[in-house]
């Protein structure tokens, strides 16, 4: 018997728009010349965590004038249940990060244990160094201590956000906008 999903439309109607596709393509730019200063020539490993930084990873690759080598992760903490436990590879990286530099980007950066579990694990698998890029970071004092964004493209109040790799439900991560539920 299958569940029926919560409308998506009906979140929409129930939405504030908070970031206009115009103005997320402007940040985005800004934080590729910031990535490329920080790097400063270095080819490091463009490492994309699935499903949510989909959109925004592939927009920021193109801002991004250094040479890039790519690959993906697909971590989970939840595995089906509404709370966390340890860190579940859905995919783990398939180059190697041995003495290099990781440029791990994420779609939000909210209380950051998903994120944090990933970097840390870059760390053990050798990278020298991972900068993390995001493209939003939720406003509140839940964050889990030691992890931050190097890059951060907007600040999200804390609500429930969707759109533009952030998931309803699973539904509407290709919106072309961050929409926030109404309080």
């Amino acid at each position: 018997m299958s569940q029926t999903l919560p409308s998506l439309a009906d979140a929409l109607v129930r939405a504030d728009i908070l970031f206009e596709r115009e103005a997320l393509d402007t940040v985005i730019t800004a934080m590729g010349r910031d990535i490329d200063t920080a790097l400063d020539g270095e080819r490091a490993v463009f490492l994309t965590v699935m499903n949510g930084a989909l959109m925004f990873g592939g927009q920021l690759a193109l801002a991004i004038r250094t040479d890039l080598e790519f690959d993906y992760v697909h971590a989970t903490r939840y595995r089906g249940a509404t709370s966390g436990s340890d860190l579940h590879w859905l995919r783990e990286p398939a180059v190697s990060l041995q003495g290099r530099t990781v440029l791990l980007v994420d779609d939000i950066l909210d209380e950051g244990y998903t994120l944090k579990a990933v970097r840390n694990d870059c760390l053990r698998r050798g990278a020298k160094r991972v900068l993390v890029a995001t493209l939003c970071c939720k406003r509140h004092d839940r964050r889990v201590e030691g992890i931050e964004s190097d890059f951060n493209g907007v600040e999200l109040p804390d609500r429930y956000v969707f759109g533009y790799g952030m998931d309803y439900h699973e539904q509407g991560r290709n919106l072309p906008a961050i929409y926030a539920l109404k309080e």
